[in-house]
C-alpha cells in the first residue's frame, strides 16, 4: 500500500503513515512541517476536527503535538479503514473519533452526529479549537459551503463549530484561493508550497 508520509514531531514523530490510495492527496511532509510548526503553540490540549481527512495525517500530527483530541470526518470507507490503522501505528487511537460521512452532512448534523467510530455518543469535543479543511481542488463549490458554514455564528438550531479565536487552516490549488472573509472567519495569511497554498483563518466575533 502507499505511504501518506510521516508524522514529523511530537510522540509520534517518525511513525510512516498509510495511503488510502491514488484518489487521495496526502499533505506533503513538507507542508506539514511548516503548517503545524507555526501551529504548535496553539495546539496543546486542543480540539480539532480533520475535514476531508483523507489518510488522517493531519490530525495525527496535531495528536502526536499535544492536541487532545481529534474528529476526523471522511465518506470513503477504505479511507476510513486506512485512518483507523494510521491512528494505532500513531498510539493516538484513544483521543480520536472517525465519522464515516459527507462533510456537509456532518456539519448540519452538528454534536449529535452518531455515526462516530470511536469514543462514542454525542462529539463531546465541539465547538472545535482548530478545523482543517482540505478538500478535493475541484470541489471549489464545496469548499466555499464548508468555509460558510465554518464562519457562521452559532445558533440553537445550529452550534458554532468553532470557538472564539479558533482556527481554520484551508489547503487549496494557489491560483484558486478562498475569500479573505468568510462570515466571522478573516484570512490571516497565505504560505504557498509550489502549486498547493494553505489559507491560516481566525474565527472572531460579529
Amino acid at each position: 500500500m502507499a505511504e501518506a508520509g510521516r508524522v514529523i514531531a511530537g510522540s509520534a514523530g517518525g511513525i510512516r503513515l498509510l495511503a488510502p490510495g491514488p484518489g487521495t492527496r496526502p499533505l506533503a511532509d513538507r507542508v506539514k512541517q511548516a503548517v503545524f510548526g507555526a501551529l504548535e503553540p496553539d495546539l496543546p490540549d486542543a480540539a480539532v476536527l480533520d475535514l476531508f481527512a483523507g489518510s488522517g495525517g493531519a490530525a495525527i500530527e496535531a495528536l502526536s503535538r499535544g492536541a487532545e483530541r481529534a474528529v476526523l470526518v471522511e465518506h470513503d470507507a477504505n479511507a476510513v479503514r486506512v485512518i483507523g490503522e494510521n491512528l494505532r501505528r500513531a498510539g493516538v487511537a484513544d483521543r480520536a473519533t472517525v465519522v464515516r460521512r459527507d462533510v456537509a452532512r456532518f456539519l448540519a448534523a452538528g454534536p449529535d452526529a452518531n455515526d462516530a467510530a470511536g469514543p462514542a455518543g454525542r462529539l463531546d469535543a465541539w465547538p472545535f479549537d482548530l478545523v482543517i479543511v482540505d478538500p478535493p481542488y475541484a470541489e471549489r463549490a464545496q469548499r466555499e459551503a464548508v468555509l460558510a458554514r465554518l464562519g457562521a455564528p452559532g445558533t440553537p438550531d445550529a452550534p458554532a463549530v468553532l470557538r472564539r479565536g479558533g482556527r481554520v487552516i484551508v489547503t487549496h490549488f494557489w491560483k484558486e484561493p478562498p475569500p479573505g472573509t468568510v462570515g466571522l472567519l478573516a484570512s490571516e495569511r497565505v504560505r504557498r508550497f509550489g502549486e498547493t497554498a494553505v489559507a491560516f483563518y481566525r474565527y472572531g466575533e460579529d
